[in-house]
C-alpha cells in the first residue's frame, strides 16, 4: 500500500517507516522542513515537505503522494517538566488538533481510505476504578489543571478519526515510551535522575504505569495499517505496574540506591499538581484488544526485562 507517514522521523516515526518498508509498503515520509529530508530517505521513504499547521500545504502533499494510508504520529515532546506540564505538551497539543484537522481534511479531499492516528494510553485514562483500563473506558473526566489541555487535545483527536465516517478511523493508544529515541533511553535526562537519585517516590507510589518499548509500538503500527479496524488500540506492554514497583526495580537495573519516599505534599512542590498525579493516581492499561485483533504480541512483553536491557 501506499502509505504517508506524518511526524517520520521522530522516536516512532524512525522505528515505523523501516518496518512499513521491509513490509512492502511504498512509504512517504511528510517532513517540516528540507533538512529532514535526508534523514526521511535514509530510512527508506519518499520525503514530502510540509508544515503539519499548514493546511494548504499538507493538502498538496496529499495530493502528491495519493496515498491510501495516513500514519499521524506528529508530537513536538521534549523533556516534561510536570510543574509546567500544559507548557510541556503545548506543542504537541496543537498538532494533535490542528495538525490531525488538516490531515483529514486531506484525506477526505483525496480519497483516503484508512487513517491510523496516535493516542495517549498511559496519562490520559479516568482515574477512578480499577487499576488497568480497557479501551471501554473513558479518558479523565475531571482532570488537574496542568494536564486538561493535553487531555483535551487527546480527546479532539480521537472523536475527529473516530467521528470521520467517511475514512476507516484507527486510534493507537501508546503506553509510556521507552527505548531508542525516547525520554527513558541510555543516557537520557530521566533515567540519569532515578541514578542520582532525583526521581523519588511520593506518597504511596500506587499510581499505575503501562510501559512500551518503542520498536513494539511501531510493529503494532504496521499491524493497525495492514489490518485493523475503526476503533480504539492500547498499545501497551503486558506488565501494567504502580511507581512503587517499577521505580525502585529500575534503579536498582541502573545501579542506583533505592529511590527516596516523599510525601503528597513535598511533592506537590517539587514536581506539581501533574507530577502527583502521575505518582499517585494513573492508571494503567490492557492490551487484550490489540492481541486479539491486530494478532500483535510484543517482543519485550514486560518493562522488567525490556528496561534492564534499554537501560
Amino acid at each position: 500500500m501506499r502509505v504517508l507517514v506524518a511526524g517520520a522521523t521522530g522516536a516512532m516515526g524512525t522505528e515505523l517507516v523501516p518496518r512499513l518498508v521491509d513490509a512492502g509498503h511504498e512509504v512517504f515520509a511528510m517532513v517540516r522542513s528540507e533538512s529532514s529530508r535526508a534523514r526521511a530517505s535514509q530510512l527508506g521513504a519518499v520525503p514530502v515537505v510540509a508544515d503539519a499547521l499548514d493546511r494548504a500545504q499538507v493538502e498538496a502533499a496529499v495530493r502528491q503522494t495519493a496515498p491510501e494510508v495516513i500514519v499521524n504520529q506528529l508530537t513536538a515532546i521534549g523533556h516534561i517538566d510536570t510543574r509546567r506540564f500544559a507548557r510541556s505538551f503545548a506543542a504537541t497539543d496543537r498538532l494533535r488538533t490542528e495538525g490531525t484537522d488538516n490531515l483529514l481534511a486531506a484525506a477526505r479531499a483525496t480519497g483516503v481510505r484508512r487513517f491510523v492516528a496516535q493516542s495517549n494510553g498511559a496519562f490520559a485514562y479516568t482515574r477512578t476504578g480499577g487499576p488497568v483500563k480497557t479501551e471501554q473506558d473513558p479518558l479523565d473526566r475531571s482532570p488537574v489543571a496542568e494536564m486538561a489541555s493535553m487531555i483535551a487535545a487527546v480527546e479532539h483527536l480521537e472523536k475527529a478519526v473516530l467521528g470521520a465516517t467517511w475514512v476507516e478511523g484507527i486510534v493507537l493508544r501508546y503506553g509510556a515510551f521507552y527505548g531508542p529515541g525516547t525520554s527513558m533511553a541510555p543516557g537520557s535526562q530521566q533515567l540519569e535522575m532515578i541514578r542520582r537519585r532525583k526521581f523519588p517516590i511520593v506518597g504511596d507510589g500506587g499510581g499505575v504505569w503501562s510501559f512500551v518499548h518503542v520498536a513494539d509500538a511501531a510493529e503494532a503500527t504496521v499491524a493497525a495499517v495492514e489490518k485493523g479496524g475503526r476503533g480504539v488500540y492500547n498499545i501497551v506492554d503486558d506488565d501494567p505496574a504502580p511507581v512503587a514497583e517499577w521505580l525502585p526495580e529500575l534503579a536498582a537495573m541502573l545501579g542506583a540506591k533505592k529511590p527516596l519516599r516523599v510525601p503528597r505534599f513535598v511533592g506537590r512542590l517539587a514536581a506539581g499538581e501533574a507530577g502527583v498525579v502521575l505518582m499517585t493516581e494513573l492508571r494503567g492499561a490492557s492490551n487484550a484488544k490489540a492481541k486479539r485483533e491486530l494478532g500483535w504480541h510484543p517482543k519485550h512483553p514486560t518493562w522488567r526485562r525490556g528496561l534492564q536491557v534499554a537501560s
